[in-house]
């Protein structure tokens, strides 16, 4: 019997039920060990493994296998997985140019097969990658084997992510969606103007690298940029859409402190528009996105009890959450 977004709801919105409560993070915040963090999350029932990494891994393959087994299509979930893809195929062409192992790094699940992958970047035969990404990636091959230059091989690759997780968003209707990734991709974008700002990279880096998107004005960014960091917060500051001055001011205080505030704002808009969602997928989307952010505040405080820092400075460090 084909699956109904009726019943694929009824049964996520138990699931919500299981996600981190600020009680939960109260308890991680509490542990004074990894291994004390460890046995937390086992006795939630959160993973098994004998490490916080097993324990994720674990987690997120279930989590995985419960939305595949009620979702009615599962390409809502493509733009997520495709993530994965560009992550996997960073692994594969530098792994291969290295002369190094790379299999462990594969991150699952992925909308291309990794077997595929492998063998597109070993033989060269890109036509064997989905349209979207058969040309970046042979772009990205030609500049390593040429140039060795890692970052701008990386670049090519995000960028087409960036652009195939906007297209993608617009083909699946969902107006979640589409303000989700716009929010990602512009955000992308300025991380990617900071990084360049600060290390001095050149004009042709950045038109290579940003991704055009309504409400961002490249051009712009991208001359502020080349004259470095200071020039380039000052433009940034002054642009209102999607919050960007208030990300600036965040980032002025500390990049940690824009990195939570990006973070945040993701979160916030799918519990706005998630959990208030009767139909349709975005309450299956809304779960992900939660169970996305608890793994990074576990890596936070895993962090955090790893380097001893204080309780009140992992805190400041938290996102937010689903629960």
């Amino acid at each position: 019997m084909a699956l109904s977004y009726e019943f694929s709801i009824g049964s996520v919105r138990v699931k919500e039920n299981t996600l981190f409560t600020s009680s939960d993070i109260e308890h991680m915040l509490s542990c004074k060990s990894d291994d004390e963090l460890c046995r937390y999350l086992s006795d939630k029932g959160y993973g098994e493994g004998s490490t916080t990494e097993e324990i994720i891994k674990s987690h997120t393959k279930a989590m995985w296998a419960y939305l595949k087994s009620v979702a009615p299509d599962f390409k809502i979930f493509s733009p997520f997985l495709y993530q994965n893809d560009i992550h996997n195929l960073k692994a594969i062409l530098k792994g291969t140019m290295a002369g190094r192992a790379y299999r462990q790094l594969f991150l699952f699940p992925c909308a291309v097969d990794t077997d595929v992958m492998t063998e597109a970047v070993e033989n060269r035969k890109f036509s064997l990658l989905p349209e979207w990404l058969s040309q970046p990636s042979d772009k990205a091959y030609e500049v390593l084997t040429h140039t060795g230059d890692a970052r701008l091989s990386d670049a090519i690759l995000d960028r087409a992510l960036m652009e195939e997780m906007l297209s993608c968003a617009e083909e699946l209707h969902s107006d979640f969606l589409i303000d989700y990734f716009k929010n990602t991709v512009f955000y992308g974008n300025i991380k990617v103007a900071i990084r360049s700002a600060r290390t001095g990279a050149d004009k042709a880096f950045l038109e290579q690298a940003l991704c055009a998107l309504d409400g961002f004005n490249k051009s712009a960014v991208t001359a502020s940029a080349v004259k470095g960091i200071d020039s380039l917060l000052d433009t940034l500051g002054k642009c209102s859409d999607y919050d960007c001055n208030r990300a600036i001011e965040a980032y002025k205080a500390s990049p940690s402190a824009f990195e939570k505030f990006v973070d945040d704002r993701l979160i916030v808009k799918a519990k706005e528009a998630c959990k208030r969602a009767s139909e349709g997928a975005e309450p299956l989307m809304g779960y992900l996105i939660g169970n996305e952010a608890e793994v990074k505040v576990i890596h936070i405080i895993d962090c955090g009890i790893r380097t001893d820092s204080s309780q009140e400075t992992i805190r400041e460090r938290l996102r937010e959450i689903s629960g």
